[in-house]
């Protein structure tokens, strides 16, 4: 575990007693509720309340809590009122609608993490920052000519990562522990294009030492008779260095205590603390929950995401190691972008070799504890074509298979498989959209990308017309709103389908997303 974890003892709502007590009763729909809540007294004064009074004959939980915690609401889906009937007029209204401040919290009274500019956060339970979100986002802000949004963005991460080392999943103190995938690089290629590499100079040493926070432990997962890991990191047993998602925690999620704690009871004890660990890493993953991360497709306490070396965050981190490489030569860094060159030449050469399925003609992710490829095919498959990773001649195949198992009418299936779970079949993302049309455009597949990208937006703009408001998923089966999959109940107006949408449409040479 990290040395640098937050002391949760402050927030009673994320650890503790209380936190137990109303999450076990389930005293609101939404487990994410009370650890959003901000505490109206000091911490140490509401829990010795607490505590002299939970006993007492009467004493009703929902009303302490009540007077003792501020309650947060969902963004509200209305306050986007578009001034014309088009989705482009509804996703340029909603950008304001969601855009939030994250100023300090002098009473600490909060579980929100402080950043220095405005913030376009996803919309409905989803109240703050969010990392991967926030580069599909940007994607749609600087189509839609917002790059002052795009630079705040990116302020606020290099932020972020100047006071923790990294950049959290979500800006609140119960998300310390954990990351996501590491798009910051591909946010700050946004302004690069747009402004030249001068406007990202700056933030290059954020970059690095992000890169840093994924790549610790090398030195910890020494060669052995078998494949070893630290942390983040995976050393197989002929020395090539991988990496995985993880969590610096091993217990129960704060946002989603009853869940986990159930699901850690309904396996051996001395198997708890790893499954909690798996959920967690499948939530830095932003995969949560899924097939992908299951030995048994239907049962969530058969997690093991730590056991899978994973294609896309390893294709991310080519992308990123590609980047430092490129920008530091562009700025006259010559050693360390001969350093990144590197280190991406040996990452693309392990991606060929661990992450390619000969059979399946496909990417997958590497079971480092067996050995072996994944037998799950998954959307992510699709991320070395988004950043580069991908060898030229292998990207036929990936097309091929893209079409014939995962292109359904609505757009691309997440998985083949139906669990229920909501990064399962039959549901579709805006984020695997754009990066399967934009890694099949990199590859000169632009019939392919033009068909994926007009059955999505012909989807998305259809349920707009139905409905007025655009979801964060869809069943790209039934061409309707996914609801019925995953922890929550299906979140509206929300910030990366806004953005992807736009994106889409602004590529160039794109002429696609016109309902019939």
């Amino acid at each position: 575990m990290s040395d640098d974890l937050l002391d949760y003892s402050r927030y009673p709502q994320v650890s503790g007693d209380l936190h137990r007590a109303v999450q076990e009763r389930g005293l609101f729909d939404d487990a994410k509720t009370f650890v959003d809540a901000k505490l109206t007294a000091p911490p140490d004064v509401v829990l010795k309340r607490y505590r002299d009074r939970r006993d007492d004959p009467g004493f009703d939980l929902e009303s302490f809590v009540g007077s003792h915690f501020d309650l947060p609401g969902q963004i509200d889906p209305g306050a986007a009122e578009p001034d014309g009937e088009s989705l482009e007029d509804y996703v340029e209204a909603l950008w304001s609608a969601l855009v939030r401040r994250f100023e300090p919290d002098p009473d600490g009274g909060g579980t929100l993490l402080s950043m220095p500019n405005p913030h376009v956060v996803p919309g409905g339970r989803f109240r703050e920052a969010y990392y991967w979100d926030s580069y599909f986002t940007a994607e749609g802000l600087a189509a839609a000519g917002r790059l002052d949004r795009v630079a705040d963005l990116v302020e606020n991460f290099a932020n972020l990562i100047e006071r923790f080392g990294f950049i959290p999943l979500g800006n609140r103190v119960y998300y310390d522990s954990r990351s996501q995938v590491p798009l910051f690089y591909r946010t700050l290629s946004i302004l690069e294009r747009e402004r030249g590499v001068a406007a990202i100079e700056e933030y290059l040493p954020s970059l690095e030492r992000e890169y840093e926070f994924w790549t610790a432990g090398v030195e910890d997962a020494l060669p052995a008779d078998g494949p070893v890991a630290h942390r983040r990191v995976v050393r197989t047993t002929d020395g090539t260095v991988l990496n995985r998602y993880w969590d610096d925690r091993a217990t129960p999620r704060p946002e989603s205590y009853d869940h986990d704690a159930r699901l850690g009871d309904s396996v051996p004890e001395d198997r708890r603390q790893a499954l909690y660990r798996d959920l967690r890493a499948a939530c830095e993953s932003g995969w949560d929950f899924s097939s992908r991360w299951l030995t048994d497709p239907g049962d969530l306490s058969t997690a093991r995401t730590t056991d899978l070396a994973a294609v896309d965050l390893n294709a991310v981190l080519y992308g990123d190691e590609a980047s430092l490489a490129e920008w530091y030569d562009a700025t006259g860094e010559s050693e360390r972008a001969r350093r990144y060159e590197s280190l991406a030449a040996t990452r693309r050469d392990a991606i060929d070799r661990y992450f390619w399925d000969e059979e399946a003609e496909w990417y997958v992710d590497y079971c480092w504890t067996d050995d072996e490829p994944s037998e799950r095919l998954v959307l992510a498959g699709v991320a070395p074509l988004f950043t580069g990773a991908a060898r030229p001649e292998r990207t036929d195949a990936v097309a091929r298979r893209l079409r014939e198992s995962f292109l359904a009418e609505g757009g691309l299936l997440t998985t083949l498989h139906e669990s229920g779970e909501q990064w399962d079949a039959p549901v579709g993302w805006a984020p695997l959209h754009w990066m399967a049309v934009v890694g099949l455009r990199q590859y000169n597949h632009h019939d392919l990308a033009a068909e994926v990208a007009d059955r999505w937006l012909n989807l998305v703009e259809s349920e707009f017309e139905r409905t007025g408001r655009t979801a964060e998923k869809y069943d790209v089966r039934d061409c309707s709103l996914a609801n019925g999959h995953g922890e929550y109940e299906l979140q509206y107006d929300f910030g990366w389908t806004a953005g992807v949408s736009l994106a889409l449409r602004s590529l160039p040479g794109a002429d696609v997303g016109v309902a019939d």
